[in-house]
C-alpha cells in the first residue's frame, strides 16, 4: 500500500503502525488501571450504602452521631474521675530515700539507717533508727515542703535528696 502523502512527508507506514500499536497497549493498560479504580469505588460505594435506601443510610449516620455523644460524655467523666484521683494521690506516698550508716565506730556494719517518706507535695517525715551496743534510738523529723525546721544529719539530708530527687548516683551527675 502507498500513500502519496506519507512518500511525499517521507514516513514509512510501517512506523506509523508500531506507534499506534504503542499507543493501543498503553490505552489498554490505563483501562485496566482505571476499571480497578471503579471496582474499589464500587465495593466502597456498596459497604457506605449497606441498604437498600437514603432513610437506612440516614439511621446509620444518626446512631453514629449519638455514638460519637455517648463517648464524648464518658470522655469528660473520665476526665473528671482522673482529676479526683490526681487530687487523692497526691496525699500519698510517692517518694522515699533510705541511707544506711554506721552510726558508732565501734560497731562495725551499717546497722542504723535514715529513712524518708514524702508524698507528692514532698510532705512526709525521716525516720532515723540509731543502733548501738545499748540498745537502738528511733527519731523521727517533719518534713513540710521538702524542707525541716530541725536541723538534719548528714545521712537525713541525703535520704531526704534521694526521696526529692531520686538515687544519689543521678545527683552526683548532676553537680
Amino acid at each position: 500500500m502507498q500513500s502519496k502523502i506519507l512518500e511525499s512527508i517521507g514516513i514509512d507506514p510501517a512506523y506509523i503502525l508500531i506507534v499506534m500499536f504503542l499507543i493501543l497497549i498503553i490505552l489498554g493498560a490505563f483501562l485496566v488501571s482505571l476499571n480497578m479504580k471503579y471496582n474499589r469505588l464500587k465495593r466502597s460505594y456498596s459497604r457506605f450504602m449497606r441498604g437498600s435506601d437514603g432513610k437506612t443510610l440516614e439511621d446509620n449516620i444518626r446512631r453514629h452521631l449519638e455514638e460519637m455523644e455517648r463517648i464524648e460524655e464518658l470522655s469528660g467523666q473520665n476526665q473528671m474521675e482522673l482529676r479526683s484521683l490526681k487530687e487523692k494521690i497526691s496525699g500519698s506516698i510517692q517518694k522515699t530515700g533510705l541511707v544506711q550508716y554506721d552510726a558508732f565506730n565501734e560497731m562495725g556494719g551499717k546497722l542504723s539507717f535514715a529513712f524518708t517518706i514524702l508524698d507528692g507535695e514532698d510532705n512526709g517525715w525521716i525516720l532515723n533508727a540509731m543502733h548501738s551496743r545499748e540498745g537502738c534510738y528511733i527519731y523521727i523529723k517533719e518534713i513540710v515542703n521538702g524542707e525541716c525546721h530541725t536541723e538534719l544529719a548528714e545521712e537525713e539530708a541525703e535520704s531526704l535528696e534521694q526521696a526529692m530527687y531520686g538515687d544519689s548516683e543521678e545527683l552526683a551527675g548532676i553537680e
